[in-house]
């Protein structure tokens, strides 16, 4: 790279330190580089390699900061973290009232089909013992099943009170 110089007035650097916020947007000037057979306008003249007048930074023309809007980007982040916070927030609640309402869809199904599929409490067949006595008899008094009349008759009597033996 060549060698270059910055010419910067005294009216400016003035100007400068006098007013730190600007009342209305100035336009940018291209800044003048002297050539080589040509002496600066200006009071001052700074070379890259010369002294610096203190609290004054020496920037390259080619290399002067461009001023990106970095507040928007930042805020426009930030909002999107945000969502994206509060989506993950939404997705967590939901989460978990899935898994509520599926263990309480999960035990209504089986409250269900343990109401529907219940057996019945079974009721104890009327005149058991009478039945018992009798077919006893029986197995005893194989060959003389007479004996066994009185049970029977009892036994009979039982059905009739329940209603299994007709009134004949």
């Amino acid at each position: 790279m060549g060698e270059f110089t910055i010419q910067i007035s005294n009216d400016l650097v003035n100007q400068l330190v006098d007013d730190a916020v600007p009342k209305k947007k100035t336009r940018k000037t291209r800044r003048k580089v002297a050539r080589e057979t040509e002496k600066p306008q200006s009071n001052e003249t700074i070379k890259p390699d010369s002294a610096v007048t203190p609290g004054w930074p020496v920037q390259s023309p080619l290399f002067l900061p461009a001023t990106l809007p970095v507040q928007p980007v930042h805020s426009e982040l930030e909002g999107i973290q945000s969502v994206l916070q509060e989506s993950e927030r939404v997705l967590e609640r939901l989460q978990k009232q899935e898994e509520n309402m599926l263990q309480e869809v999960t035990q209504k199904a089986k409250d269900l089909h343990d109401k529907e599929y219940k057996l019945p409490n079974p009721k104890p067949e009327p005149c058991m013992a009478e039945r018992l006595a009798t077919l006893s008899c029986y197995k005893e008094h194989i060959k003389d099943p007479l004996k066994c009349a009185s049970l029977v008759t009892g036994f009979a009597d039982c059905l009739r009170r329940f209603g299994r033996l007709g009134d004949k």
